[in-house]
């Protein structure tokens, strides 16, 4: 398998996640999800998913498609990359061992696929409020906030290209 078909298999389905996930609890491995755009990736996203990744053995990211960024009413121009990109930008980390693209408007359906011991999201989301809190709590998991690195933000890169 070449390094680019490596980074490739980390970009799942919901069916081919289904059986990664089945192979890690298997292994009792400990899985981590989060989600998010990752429209322009930057310091602050390596930041948060490295953090996120150090809180089990496998990190899981939904990431938006385009449709589902475009309906998050984040201006005309976004998402700025398309899913396809994203996905394997993001599949280039290290700390991230599967990406799933949902079109949903939350991943709350991917999280009851994935149940994860621990589910993270960044900024000033409260625990309650992050969506398949419900689901993580109802199986025994922790919902974790991580904190925005500041002065980062896919916004700010954008306008500032623009300006």
């Amino acid at each position: 398998m070449t390094r680019l078909e490596a980074l490739q298999s980390k970009i799942q389905s919901r069916e081919q996640l289904a059986r990664t996930i089945a192979l890690w609890k298997f292994k009792d491995r400990k899985i981590v999800f989060t989600n998010g755009c990752f429209d322009l990736l930057h310091k602050g996203h390596v930041t948060y998913l490295a953090q996120a990744a150090e809180m089990g053995d496998m990190l899981v990211v939904g990431l938006n498609s385009d449709a589902s960024v475009k309906k998050l009413a984040k201006g005309d121009s976004r998402p700025i990359q398309d899913q396809d990109s994203r996905a394997l930008i993001m599949a280039s980390l290290e700390s991230v061992a599967a990406i799933c693209i949902f079109d949903e408007d939350t991943p709350a359906d991917l999280i009851k696929l994935v149940q994860p011991d621990v589910l993270v999201k960044g900024g000033d989301w409260k625990p309650e409020q992050i969506a398949g809190y419900d689901t993580v709590k109802a199986s025994g998991g922790e919902v974790t906030v991580i904190e925005f690195l500041p002065g980062f933000s896919t916004t700010a890169i954008e306008k500032k290209i623009k300006g």
